[in-house]
């Protein structure tokens, strides 16, 4: 029989010597037959926290606000959080509309990209293979309050070096600004205040030349890790313009894009899908090494992708009102601050809970702080007794938002249909939300094979699907199961997520409202036991029939310190 072997192989041995080998029963392992590199994922976001210059500091633009509304205790067994987040908080992402006039405007700038707003985004490009421009070059070479600018010139010697860019990229332009002067105030005031005031020079951009050069090369996503994509003191409109009229879309506030190749990482950016939105907070990120770049950035080019998150609109039930009279989540409040004439837009803000729409839960959300002893109430201490009778001690974290890695919420996608749950219990039986049991779990490992380590286990209940619509027609996602008016969506219990957790998980997610269902004990128990198993969920996703059996689940919330849950935007690829 012939032998393939290594070519290293060959020469290392005789015809001879390897008949012996094998015939001994003994193999060999070449040095050249290395595994191949795993991926490494790059945080590419600034962190978002109120001691440093996340939000445009000009008046009347807003400042961020994260509220700690509710800590566990007596009044709730939950860390509660509240946003008030301007869409140009931190690293975030400008869409069209920023620029481009709706159509029915009739002036000069309208489109059609006009109506592109953040919800509208195509989901294949937010991402893409990250062609790294360097201009550290102009890093502080120019007057104070006057942004040196990226030429065309400069994304020409790009390509002579590396290749020409086009569709399925994204072209990143690296000055190292952000890593050096994104800082906690005081010295934070050279980020951006110091150049609007002209007391430093300003930072590096493309100007309109490279954006219309990008546009004719048919670029569709872009990055910068300056402050924003508009060139200081008068050039940022007709930069935002020149790129946008393409329908481009780009990072504003990248970092660390030093730890990427200049071609060849997967790069995306996921921002909450707000309504309407002509920008928006995000959360950008890079893949390197291994084979996994190479098949994301295969499915963007192809345009293989999926949008994994519903509308978040004032009008729709993204937050949880409470089973009982004064227990509502902060509801999602758009807030209009600043007129734009030449928009015929409002610029708006967002006030709401951290767990609206698509979110993170993290260990933190309902296990307390290393150190501490809450005082829980009376009928939560005899809950937590039982869950450590049967379960073993509830644990502690510390684990927020900004310190879940990346790459737990982002893997191969494996998805367990629950949907035949749905109506498997009486209905005076209510309100219960069917369980998905480790024995479920089993079952569908007997169909499917095993769960992996390092999968991301998606409950498909169709909960979302079904009921998500807009107020009046709003109460089945929330307010009739959890007032036992009909069934709760499935859910998995505490044993299900401890025997997910000793295979190798770490991340789950659902397409219901929660991961915990309607029955408070039992909830409550579900997250216990996903904190003290150091694991997170992402809840609140639709349109899971849109993602196959080979997809790549894609999400990370928005980088918050001391957020106990986050919002985002979730994705699937493949």
């Amino acid at each position: 029989m012939p032998l393939n072997l290594p070519s290293c192989l060959r020469r290392l041995f005789t015809t001879r010597a390897l008949s012996l080998l094998l015939t001994a029963g003994i193999t060999a392992t070449p040095a050249c037959a290395q595994q191949a590199p795993a991926s490494t994922f790059v945080d590419c976001s600034l962190l978002v926290a109120p001691e440093y210059p996340v939000t445009w500091p000009t008046h009347p633009f807003p400042r961020f606000q994260l509220i700690h509304e509710q800590t566990i205790g007596p009044a709730g067994a939950f860390n509660i959080d509240v946003l008030l987040m301007d869409g140009n908080t931190g690293t975030q992402m400008d869409v069209p509309p920023h620029s481009v006039l709706r159509p029915e405007l009739k002036r000069e700038k309208s489109g059609p990209f006009g109506l592109a707003w953040t919800d509208r985004i195509e989901a294949w490009q937010f991402g893409g293979e990250a062609c790294v421009v360097d201009c550290r070059r102009l890093l502080d070479q120019a007057p104070n309050g006057v942004s040196p600018l990226v030429v065309p010139a400069d994304i020409e010697a790009f390509e002579r070096q590396h290749r020409r860019v086009g569709f399925g990229d994204v072209v990143l332009f690296r000055s190292d600004y952000s890593d050096r002067y994104y800082r906690p105030f005081p010295e934070g005031s050279r980020y951006i205040a110091d150049v609007v005031d002209r007391l430093a020079p300003g930072y590096p951009d493309p100007g309109p030349e490279a954006m219309e050069f990008l546009g004719q090369r048919g670029v569709l996503t872009a990055g910068t890790d300056s402050a924003s994509m508009g060139p200081l003191p008068n050039l940022a409109e007709p930069t935002h313009y020149a790129g946008l009229k393409y329908g481009m879309i780009w990072t504003e506030g990248a970092t660390q894009l030093s730890k990427l190749p200049a071609t060849g990482a997967f790069y995306v950016m996921l921002s909450p899908r707000h309504a309407n939105g002509m920008y928006s907070e995000t959360r950008a990120f890079a893949i390197t090494g291994g084979e996994l770049p190479k098949r994301l950035i295969a499915a963007a080019r192809n345009k293989r992708a999926a949008d994994l998150s519903p509308v978040l609109e004032m009008k729709n039930p993204v937050t949880n009102p409470g089973r009982l009279t004064g227990r509502h989540r902060q509801v999602y409040v758009k807030v209009d601050f600043l007129y734009s004439p030449d928009l015929d837009l409002w610029h708006h803000t967002h006030l709401m809970d951290a767990t609206a729409g698509t979110h993170l839960i993290t260990p933190s959300f309902a296990l307390p702080a290393p150190g501490t002893t809450p005082e829980y109430s009376p009928e939560v201490r005899g809950w937590l007794q039982e869950y450590e009778v049967a379960y073993g001690p509830r644990g502690f974290s510390d684990r927020t938002t900004e310190k879940v890695p990346l790459d737990w919420t982002c893997g191969d996608v494996r998805i367990v249909d629950a949907r035949s749950l749905t109506g498997s219990l009486p209905a005076s039986d209510q309100p219960r939300s069917p369980e998905i049991t480790v024995a479920y779990l089993q079952a569908d490992e007997a169909k499917h094979g095993a769960f992996k380590a390092g999968q991301i286990v998606i409950f498909r209940t169709g909960h979302i699907d079904r009921h998500f619509k807009p107020a009046p027609d709003d109460k089945g996602v929330w307010l009739d199961p959890l007032s036992g008016r009909s069934e709760g969506w499935a859910a998995p219990g505490p044993d299900a997520i401890q025997y997910l957790h000793k295979k190798g998980i770490r991340c789950v997610a659902t397409d219901a409202p929660d991961i915990a269902g309607v029955e408070p004990k039992r909830g409550l128990m579900t997250y216990w036991a996903l904190g003290s198993a150091d694991m997170v969920a992402v809840e609140f996703l639709h349109n899971l029939e849109a993602v196959p059996a080979n997809g790549y689940f894609l999400f990370a919330p928005i980088r918050i310190r001391g957020c106990h849950s986050g919002p985002g935007r979730a994705i699937a690829m493949w």
